[in-house]
C-alpha cells in the first residue's frame, strides 16, 4: 500500500474513533450511522472499530461480508424515511449532533415512543432485509442465493413458467432479526421493557412479507390459495413474438415500501403503557380489537413539531418552504401551523436555446426567470 493510501486510511481511522468516542457503541440504534458515512468503506475498518453493539459486532465477525448490506440497508431506511416526510412539520430530519442519551442520527425520536419511533424502527428492519435479500439474488453471497421452491412451475398451457432468480427474503429476514432484535428478558426497568417491546413489534412489523414483497393475497373459498410479490417476466419466441414467457418473483422497490408503511403509520395504534402478558390498546373500549404483526405501535404521543424545542432537538417550522396553493401537508397553512408565511422572489439563470455551430461549438442564449418562494414565519 503507498504512502498516500496509508495517510487515508489512517485518517479515516481517526475520524471513525472521534465519532465512536461521541456517540458510544452501546447506544440504540447507533448502526444507523453507517447509512449516512460517505467517506471511505466502513469494512476495510474492521467490525471492532464501528458503531455497533456487542451483540452486532459479534454477528459482523462472523459474517464480515454482510456489511455493505447493513451500510446498504441503513441507507435505504434513512433515504426512504426523509423521502416519505419531506413535506411533513417531522421531516425525518438527520441530526449531525444530538442531545446526550440519544441517538447521533435520528435524535430524540429514536427513544420517544412515538410515531416517529414507530415509523424509523419499521422502515430500518425492512431496509435491511431488502438490501440483503438483493445481495443473495446478485450472487454476492455463499450461504444464500435465488428461491428455487417455484422452479418448474407455471402454467404451459398460459405460456409461461418460473425461472430465472426469485428473490428469497427467507434469509434475508432471518438476519434483521437477528441483527436488529434484543431480547426483552436482557433489559432492565419498566419504562425500557415497554419501549423494547414496542420497537421490536415495529420491527418485525416493517419484515412482514406483506410488508417486504408488497404481497396481494388471494382469497378463494375463505382460503388462501397465493401470496404474489411483484412477479417480472421476459418474453422468448421468434421476432419477439411472447409465445414463452420466464417469470419470477421479486421484491417491490423499496419506496412502494416506504409508502405502505407511510399508510401504516398514519393509522398506527396507540398502546397502553403497562405491559402484562401482552401488549393492549391504550382506550378501554378497543381493546377488543387485536393487534395485527403488521400495525405499527406508539406509546406516546408525539410532540409539537411547529416550534423549536432545543432540548429535544426539535428545529421546528420557521423558515421551511411551502406551496401557497396546496392544502397538504406540505401547504402554508398546515406546514407554517397557521403562523403565515414569508414570500420572496428568487432569481433564476440558465443557459438555453443551444445551437450546435459548425464547427465546432455550442452557442446559448441567457435565460432568467422569476419564482416566488414561500417560507413559513
Amino acid at each position: 500500500m503507498d504512502r498516500v493510501a496509508l495517510l487515508g486510511l489512517s485518517r479515516l481511522c481517526a475520524l471513525w474513533a472521534a465519532l465512536l468516542a461521541l456517540f458510544p457503541c452501546g447506544a440504540q440504534g447507533n448502526w444507523m450511522w453507517l447509512g449516512i458515512a460517505s467517506f471511505g468503506v466502513p469494512e476495510k475498518l474492521g467490525c471492532a472499530n464501528l458503531p455497533l453493539n456487542s451483540r452486532q459486532k459479534e454477528l459482523c465477525k462472523r459474517k464480515p461480508y454482510l456489511l455493505p448490506s447493513i451500510r446498504e440497508g441503513a441507507r435505504l431506511g434513512i433515504h426512504e424515511c426523509r423521502s416519505q416526510f419531506k413535506h411533513e412539520r417531522w421531516n425525518c430530519l438527520v441530526a449531525a449532533t444530538a442531545p446526550p442519551g440519544t441517538s447521533p442520527i435520528f435524535g430524540y425520536e429514536l427513544s420517544s415512543g412515538t410515531k416517529e419511533t414507530a415509523f424509523i424502527y419499521a422502515v430500518m428492519a425492512a431496509g435491511l432485509v431488502h438490501s440483503v435479500t438483493r445481495s443473495c439474488s446478485a450472487g454476492n453471497m455463499t450461504e444464500c442465493s435465488c428461491d428455487t421452491n417455484l422452479q418448474n412451475g407455471g402454467s404451459a398451457s398460459e405460456g409461461w413458467h418460473w425461472g430465472g432468480c426469485s428473490d428469497d427474503v427467507q434469509y434475508g429476514m432471518w438476519f434483521s432479526r437477528k441483527f436488529l432484535d434484543v431480547p426483552i428478558k436482557n433489559n432492565t426497568g419498566k419504562d425500557s421493557k415497554i419501549l423494547l417491546a414496542m420497537n421490536l413489534h415495529n420491527n418485525e412489523a416493517g419484515r412482514q412479507k406483506n410488508t417486504i414483497s408488497f404481497l396481494i393475497l388471494i382469497v378463494k373459498d375463505k382460503k388462501a390459495v397465493a401470496k404474489l410479490m411483484s412477479v417480472d417476466c421476459r418474453c422468448h419466441g421468434v421476432s419477439g413474438s411472447c409465445a414463452v414467457k420466464t417469470c419470477w418473483k421479486t421484491m417491490s422497490s423499496f419506496e412502494k415500501i416506504g409508502r405502505l408503511l407511510k399508510e401504516k403509520y398514519e393509522n398506527s395504534v396507540q398502546i397502553s403503557e403497562k405491559v402484562k402478558k401482552k401488549m393492549r390498546r391504550r382506550e378501554k373500549d378497543q381493546r377488543k380489537i387485536p393487534i395485527h404483526q403488521d400495525d405499527l405501535l406508539y406509546i406516546n404521543k408525539s410532540p409539537n413539531y411547529c416550534v423549536e424545542d432545543k432540548k429535544l432537538g426539535i428545529p421546528g417550522t420557521q423558515g421551511r418552504e411551502c406551496n401557497r396553493t396546496s392544502e397538504g401537508a406540505d401547504g402554508c397553512n398546515l406546514l407554517c401551523c397557521g403562523r403565515g408565511y414569508n414570500t420572496h422572489v428568487v432569481r433564476h439563470v440558465e443557459r438555453c436555446e443551444c445551437k450546435f455551430i459548425w464547427c465546432c461549438y455550442v452557442r446559448c442564449k441567457r435565460c432568467e426567470s422569476m419564482t416566488d418562494v414561500h417560507t413559513c414565519k
